[in-house]
């Protein structure tokens, strides 16, 4: 649960994105009086506001949040991957083969959209990932002009392992937001990326 606080004196909140001296901090949101703990990004805000009143500034601290969070939270996830020898692309392959289900095949343009990469992209993270030997490249029968990838025995065992431990890695940052508020930032996400992508 975010933490919040409130003013002692009654004044308001200046341009600092912490509490001042005379500021009480909360646990819930629902306090009766409670205001959101201001950060940094509140501070750019507001000098904004103060230098360009005309501009409508309502969607930018939505944005620079985001850009924050996926900034702070990539380390994080890059750490538990790099354990199981991956990068983050490489993962993103080895996973979509997984959650095809068996034979756990697909060809690379099904990878590309699926992951949403160009080709020559997928080439080289293909490259990369055949020379660990965790996945196969063969000739596709049914079009002898294409060729099929296929997770090896070694890259299922890789890629079951490093989700378990990044499953259990994402529980664990996003702790601080209740089953409610995970759903509601999920809708509010998804509403995003609809209207945007």
């Amino acid at each position: 649960m975010l933490g919040r606080c409130r003013t002692t004196s009654g004044r308001p909140l200046d341009g600092t994105w912490t509490c001042p001296a005379d500021l009480d901090v909360h646990g819930g949101p629902d306090e009766p009086g409670g205001i959101d703990v201001p950060d940094g990004i509140d501070a750019i805000l507001q000098q904004w506001r103060r230098e360009r009143p005309d501009l409508d500034l309502s969607g930018m601290g939505t944005l620079a949040r985001v850009a924050q969070l996926s900034a702070a939270l990539r380390p994080a996830v890059e750490q538990v991957l790099a354990r199981h020898g991956l990068n983050q692309g490489e993962f993103d392959v080895l996973a979509a083969l997984r959650r095809a289900g068996p034979p756990y095949t697909l060809i690379p343009s099904q990878l590309s959209d699926a992951l949403m990469m160009s080709r020559a992209g997928m080439t080289g993270r293909l490259d990369r990932l055949e020379a660990a030997g965790l996945v196969v490249r063969s000739l596709d029968p049914a079009d002898r002009r294409s060729f099929r990838v296929a997770l090896s025995s070694k890259g299922r065992r890789v890629v079951d392992a490093a989700v378990t431990e990044h499953a259990a890695n994402v529980a664990r940052l996003v702790s601080a937001l209740t089953p409610d508020e995970r759903q509601a930032l999920d809708r509010a996400l998804r509403a995003l990326l609809r209207d945007v992508g």
